[in-house]
């Protein structure tokens, strides 16, 4: 059964930094995305950045220049290094994988959608 395990979340001031990481048991990865995925309150959910096997990346337009996601091969963890957090930042943030989708396709599907998912990490960023 597929695992997925964040953590790094934390409470920081605007300008801040974090590094996501997610542990991914079960699953290998070799088609499709991985991917992170960001819940605010009373908000939709929004794909934030995702990686491919061959290490192919897509951001949304909101968080380029400001992260950058990452997936260790050996170690089957997925990163996301996010540099100069806002207050718009602040959400429960998802790993979230699917052996079918590109990048651009996961973050462009009306509702986001993957086959799997962890349970979130929260972030919250403060002026």
């Amino acid at each position: 059964q597929v695992e997925m395990v964040e953590s790094g979340g934390d409470s920081v001031q605007v300008g801040g930094s974090l590094k996501l990481s997610c542990v991914i048991s079960e699953y290998t990865f070799r088609s499709g995305c991985v991917a992170w995925v960001r819940q605010a309150p009373k908000k939709y959910r929004e794909g934030v950045a995702a990686i491919d096997p061959d290490g192919g990346t897509k951001y949304v337009d909101s968080v380029k220049g400001r992260f950058t996601i990452s997936y260790d091969n050996v170690k089957n963890i997925l990163y996301l290094q996010m540099d100069n957090l806002q207050p718009d930042d602040t959400a429960m943030y998802h790993c979230a994988a699917d052996p079918f989708m590109t990048p651009s396709h996961a973050l462009s599907a009306q509702p986001i959608r993957f086959t799997y998912w962890g349970k979130g990490t929260q972030v919250t960023v403060s002026s």
